[in-house]
């Protein structure tokens, strides 16, 4: 039995028809839609009708009045049988009373496992103590899927951060304690556990006003709410805020706020009623759950309730004490560090669904190079040529549209992309074509329709199954769909193989791996009985077809183009009121499930966790939750892990490639651990200044989770950018790691040249950015071997100042750059904080080089007009820099220059890393090491790697007298002193470094 729902129509040839959930593929249905199809000479093409992609409407039980609440009615465990272990402790859990049976069937035995894993790290886990028929389905995530941490030889509770107490009374609870200040962090003790097979809840008491960031992954504020239901579970849709989407981040970090007195007592501060001139100190630790399961974390003032539909629970503490101590530890110790980048990768990338054919992609390389704006990447989004509309034609027999490892020879013949390649590699840049999770499955009744792919990968049977052992068959943007089986043996090696041939015909990169959550436009295996009437549409209109031009533009559109705005809304008025569709005849009715004892609903669960698709089916846009892998395990409890593990299969092609150097990846669905492998782009976004504002905390969560190269769609994928909005967003991006502009087709062209201002605005914020390259690679290659932060919360990098909890409109580089940038239309200023200016920080502003006048806690009106990005340095920063180029090949020719940036105490240090930039396992790196103290600047360097490029210039702020004489090794050097800015430039020392800037220690001094 198959959950199954498929609605189409054929040009009159096929009557409309519908599977119902759980039908048999092979019984007829009845009649219940229409679709529609569009035909040519050639081709008669079926459009799948909208309701094929709706689910049952299931109550949520958030939303149900009449939910059970689990803590009144259940009736908990109690611990027995205790056996000190050489790590901790183990004990039996049984049940407290009559099983409540609520969500699920209750397991009556339990296994409680207590591990001091490392000083800083301890591990609780709870799971089923027998496996037998009632609960043969557990999941519990395998070691080579997402690696358990281990404890070290000589952990204990002696020599362990926290300390565990538990307690029978009323039930079994615990508590997780940091043992240097007795501060109570985890506390189960004011309810009950709750473990069924399908619902588990456990509850933890938090401080007033608790500041807890993570738990991804969605769009929200960087610190959560304190009311809210977040959803974690994988899922295809756009950027909906406070919902669940692409990713699945289990993790948290927790920050409290102290106020000491004279005798070292501390109380407890809320970050709301903090007072600026006062001094301060924080705590934070981190928690993870190791479960792959659908969840949902509910926030209250009171304290956090989290819930599983399946799994166990597996939860992690690190002890930090502060956000980035937890980062470090949770990173070396349970997901692994982040990949390196490559050097080039942080160049810019242009995107565009909508180039055509080779020659847009020269058109848009040519202007780039004519405005001299910087490009190092080139992406491809393949065009839907197989679809057949008013203005768009294509024989079945020359139909590759959509398929992953191949071209549409038409507009992209492999002869043609050689060339454009071949000349896109000689002048220092790169390519990155689109690969989706699903591919296609050929029509049987047509000979013609062959798929390379898919025969091989049918031949080895690692395609996904339903529950009666049949292909499963789905629907995405290529038509009708199969699904690669990770848990097959074979199937990684399938898909690196096919990497692998396709990379003989089309020399790319690196590949950007969508649709991976895993995503279908159908709900069950709509294609089951139906391929012969591939290549099928998808059941929407795309992006660009008639009816579905874009109009829209972002707010303060109407004010500065007010001409344009209302001929836009008056065209997308007359375009809703044509393809205005009659409302259905269909009635929704609502299921509550009711559990069977012993018998797991993977369909409908009977606790409806708040996903975010319509009627919070899970099977709703996505492979039908009662797919089946090859191990037995079903979509259910595996959903969310399909994308990290496309990751890791494409990081294997990759590196089958091109065995030396670095595969470059960016991934929409990721997992926890999916940083080692791949960075990430935030998704769908949309043309909206709260796009925009919400990337930062975007940014800042996937910085927690360890995906550090992350960026997101500039000046929006979804709807029309405007030059205002793209202007400043193209600015803030350019302080990403992954600076990438990407747009819908349908709608306008939104490269940066597009505009004149943003030409500008683009080329000044580069030049920033260029001019930073080293520091950038620097801080990446620090994640990378330590599992520090590259982008960073004010909060975070100033842990003593309640005041910075929330923000985030602001962030910082690494621990020395400060970006403000204007989140909102139509004004020419922004308000910021400069943190620690009240502890003696100093920041000088980027530009001008000048010490910055700011009060500890004040928001500071801060000049921006149009093109303009407020950057500072601060203080006590030396700042490795290159000069700007087109290409990042081109920027690592040019010659060197320092930035120092002295402290209050006239003191600066920084840090250099190079090597080749791309190789896996580098030869030769090096690492240079900078300091000031006391008027004189000593650089040292230890490595292989050699830099022939000389230094031409230092210069140096906040130096409040002018010099009387300025030496490089004894030798007496010319510079400039700027008595009102107190700036020291120094030239002219490409004459003493002809050699390289770093190929032996040398002294400045002043």
């Amino acid at each position: 039995m198959v959950r199954l729902i498929c609605l189409m129509h054929l040009a009159g040839s096929l009557p409309a028809i519908a599977f119902g959930a759980i039908q048999d593929p092979l019984q007829p249905v009845p009649e219940v839609a229409t679709a529609t199809a569009t035909a040519t000479a050639e081709h008669t093409q079926v459009t799948l009708a909208d309701l094929i992609d709706v689910g049952a409407e299931l109550i949520a039980n958030v939303d149900d009045p009449q939910a059970v609440n689990a803590q009144s009615v259940c009736p908990g465990y109690r611990a027995s049988n205790l056996q000190q272990t050489n790590h901790g402790f183990t004990a039996h859990l049984g049940l407290a009373g009559n099983p409540c049976n609520v969500y699920g069937t209750d397991v009556d035995a339990l296994t409680l496992e207590v591990q001091y894993q490392d000083t800083d790290r301890l591990n609780i886990r709870i799971t089923p103590t027998y496996v037998d028929a009632s609960n043969e389905s557990w999941y519990i995530l395998p070691e080579d899927f997402v690696p358990r941490p281990i404890a070290v030889p000589d952990a204990s509770k002696s020599h362990s951060d926290f300390s565990v107490t538990w307690s029978n009374e009323p039930t079994f609870n615990f508590q997780v304690i940091r043992s240097a200040t007795d501060e109570v962090l985890f506390d189960t003790s004011r309810s009950v556990l709750v473990f069924e097979n399908q619902f588990i809840e456990f509850v933890t008491s938090l401080p007033e006003e608790y500041n807890l960031y993570g738990l991804g992954e969605r769009i929200n504020q960087l610190r959560l709410l304190r009311n809210a239901t977040l959803t974690t579970y994988a899922a295809d849709i756009g950027n909906p805020i406070d919902e669940n989407i692409y990713g699945h981040h289990a993790f948290y970090v927790d920050t409290r706020y102290y106020s000491v007195d004279d005798t070292g007592g501390r109380t407890y501060v809320k970050a709301s009623e903090a007072d600026a001139t006062q001094d301060y100190t924080s705590y934070s630790h981190g928690v993870f759950l190791r479960n792959a399961h659908g969840q949902e974390v509910i926030l209250n003032p009171q304290g956090l309730t989290w819930r599983t539909i399946g799994g166990s629970i597996d939860l992690t503490f690190y002890s930090g004490p502060t956000v980035a101590d937890v980062t470090k530890q949770y990173q070396t110790s349970t997901v692994g560090l982040p990949a390196l980048q490559k050097y080039d990768t942080l160049g810019f990338h242009q995107c565009r669904w909508g180039y055509n054919n080779w020659s847009d992609f020269a058109d848009v390389l040519e202007n780039f190079e004519k405005f001299e704006i910087p490009l190092e990447y080139l992406w491809y989004v393949i065009f839907p040529f197989g679809y057949i509309s008013d203005n768009i034609r294509a024989d079945i027999d020359y139909m590759h549209g959509y398929r992953d490892f191949d071209n549409d020879q038409h507009r992209f013949s492999y002869e043609d992309t050689e060339t454009f390649l071949d000349n896109l590699h000689a002048g220092g840049r790169k390519f990155v074509p689109i690969v989706d999770a699903a591919l296609y499955i050929p029509n049987p009744e047509n000979a013609s329709d062959i798929y390379d792919t898919y025969t091989r990968g049918a031949e080895q049977d690692v395609f996904l199954k339903n529950s009666d052992g049949s292909l499963y068959v789905g629907a995405v943007w290529p038509g009708y769909t199969v699904y690669p089986d990770w848990h097959h043996s074979e199937a990684a090696n399938f898909w690196a193989n096919e990497l692998v041939i396709w990379y003989e015909k089309v020399k790319f990169d690196g590949v950007w791996y969508d649709m991976g959550e895993v995503s279908s436009f159908c709900v069950g295996s709509c294609g089951s009985p139906y391929r012969t009437l591939n290549p099928v549409h998808p059941p929407f209109r795309l992006p660009g077809e008639p009816g579905n031009m874009v109009y829209e533009y972002p707010e303060g559109f109407g004010v500065s183009n007010a001409t344009e705005a209302a001929s836009a809304s008056a065209a997308s008025s007359s375009q809703a009121a044509a393809t205005e569709t009659p409302a259905s005849s269909t009635t929704s009715s609502y299921l509550r499930t009711s559990p069977t004892p012993g018998v797991r609903n993977v369909n409908y669960p009977p606790y409806v966790i708040n996903h975010v698709q319509t009627g919070h089916d899970l099977a709703v846009h996505a492979v039908s939750p009662n797919a089946t892998h090859v191990d037995g395990y079903h979509e259910y409890d595996v959903h969310s892990l399909y994308g990290h593990m496309g990751i890791r299969a494409t990081h294997q092609g990759l590196t089958q490639i091109a065995p030396e150097k670095r595969p470059f990846i960016i991934a929409r669905s990721t997992f926890a651990g999916s940083g080692k492998y791949a960075g990430h782009w935030g998704g769908d976004n949309y043309s909206r200044w709260s796009s925009m504002y919400f990337s930062i905390s975007q940014a800042l969560q996937f910085s927690l989770f360890g995906i550090p190269m992350f960026g997101v769609d500039t000046c929006g994928f979804s709807y029309n950018s405007a030059e205002e909005l793209c202007n400043r967003w193209m600015q803030l991006s350019a302080f990403f790691p992954f600076y990438r502009n990407h747009n819908v087709r349908g709608a306008i062209s939104q490269e940066p040249y597009q505009w004149a201002s943003v030409i500008d605005a683009t080329k000044a914020a580069m030049r920033v950015r260029y001019a930073l390259l080293p520091y950038f690679y620097t801080l990446m290659h620090d994640a990378h071997a330590t599992g520090s932060t590259v982008l960073r919360a004010l909060a975070w990098e100033f842990p003593n100042d309640p005041s910075l909890a929330a923000i985030d409109n602001q962030f910082l580089v690494g621990p020395s750059i400060l970006v403000t940038p204007v989140l909102e239309p139509q004004v020419d200023t922004v308000h910021g904080v400069f943190p620690g200016v009240g502890q003696g920080e100093i920041w000088y502003d980027w530009y001008t080089q000048t010490a910055v006048d700011a009060q500890p806690g004040v928001n500071t009106s801060i000049a921006a007009p149009l093109g303009h990005i407020p950057v500072y340095v601060r203080g006590g920063s030396i700042l490795p820099l290159q000069e700007p180029a087109l290409t990042t090949r081109d920027a690592r020719q040019t010659p060197w220059a320092l930035l120092a940036a002295l402290s209050n105490d006239g003191t600066a240090s920084g840090q250099l890393y190079l090597d080749d930039g791309e190789s896996l396992d580098p030869e030769a790196t090096l690492n240079v090491d900078f300091a000031v103290s006391e008027s004189s600047l000593s650089v040292s360097a230890r490595g292989e790697w050699s830099e022939s490029n000389p230094l031409a210039n230092v210069t140096i702020l906040g130096v409040p007298d002018g010099p009387s004489i300025i030496t490089l090794n004894g030798q007496q050097v010319s510079a400039d002193y700027d008595i009102r800015s107190q700036v020291l430039f120094v030239t002219g020392l490409d004459r003493f470094t002809r050699d390289g800037a770093w190929n032996q220690a040398w002294t400045l001094q002043w």
